[in-house]
């Protein structure tokens, strides 16, 4: 063998080798990634998991909300890169607790039963005005003691949190909005920053106000956040001021 020949087969074994330790790194840290989804989202291959679906107030007939059917559309896509599957299922038909499977619980407590029972048991800082007069309360929030109101189309607000328990094995995920584009405004955005989210807060609970910008024209693609409202939402709201003595 002569030089030339030895060179070259020098040449392929080390090409050979420098792709065959790359595709090792590139696969590592693919897997290494996944498993951080799956534990963020408590997803591991194969898990189960539930996709509640509310109903679209302004409908006489049951039926869900356009922007909603998006939203589930972005958290499947989210459960299969997880390699897990999804049951879904409409607001008034579950009859289970929470923590058995990851649940994504999708639309505000006027159109989602399930919703109303989340933020009750989980978030006692949390109110939502479902009142339909006057209309602009309507979908008010109160976290705490502030207050944020809607300007539909032009400035809305949303609800994204990752709820747990100390004895609750997988999280609960709420995305409770004051109109329908909104819920799909905060799926996208979980889509787009868990893992910034999954860095910043592990597996625990979080809730995070969102506000969506001129959605009439934009859509649910300009989203900002407002405020990490966690400790607030998570405590209990505080007590209204006595009235002035002698007032009427």
């Amino acid at each position: 063998m002569n030089d030339d020949v030895r060179n070259l087969v020098l040449g392929l074994l080390a090409t050979g080798i420098s792709a065959s330790l790359g595709w090792l790194a590139r696969t590592y840290l693919w897997r290494r990634e996944l498993r951080r989804k799956q534990g963020f989202f408590g997803l591991p291959e194969h898990a189960e998991s539930l996709l509640v679906v509310n109903r679209d107030p302004a409908a006489t007939e049951p039926a869900v909300h356009r922007f909603d059917v998006f939203a589930l559309l972005e958290l499947s896509a989210l459960i299969k890169e997880c390699g897990a599957h999804a049951e879904v299922v409409t607001q008034d038909a579950v009859r289970q607790g929470f923590g058995e499977r990851t649940e994504f619980c999708v639309g505000g407590p006027a159109s989602n039963r399930r919703m109303a029972a989340h933020l009750s048991a989980m978030l006692p800082g949390l109110r939502i005005n479902t009142a339909p007069e006057p209309v602009a309360e309507r979908g008010r929030f109160q976290i705490g003691g502030e207050h944020y109101l809607m300007e539909r189309a032009v400035s809305e607000h949303v609800l994204l949190a990752r709820v747990t328990t100390e004895d609750q094995a997988r999280p609960v995920f709420l995305f409770c909005g004051q109109s329908a584009i909104t819920n799909q405004a905060a799926t996208r955005y979980l889509a787009r920053h868990h893992t910034r989210l999954a860095r910043k807060y592990g597996d625990g609970t979080f809730v995070l106000l969102l506000r969506v910008r001129n959605s009439g024209a934009y859509g649910p693609d300009v989203v900002e956040l407002v405020a990490d409202v966690t400790r607030a939402a998570r405590g209990p709201l505080p007590e209204p001021e006595p009235e002035p003595a002698g007032s009427a």
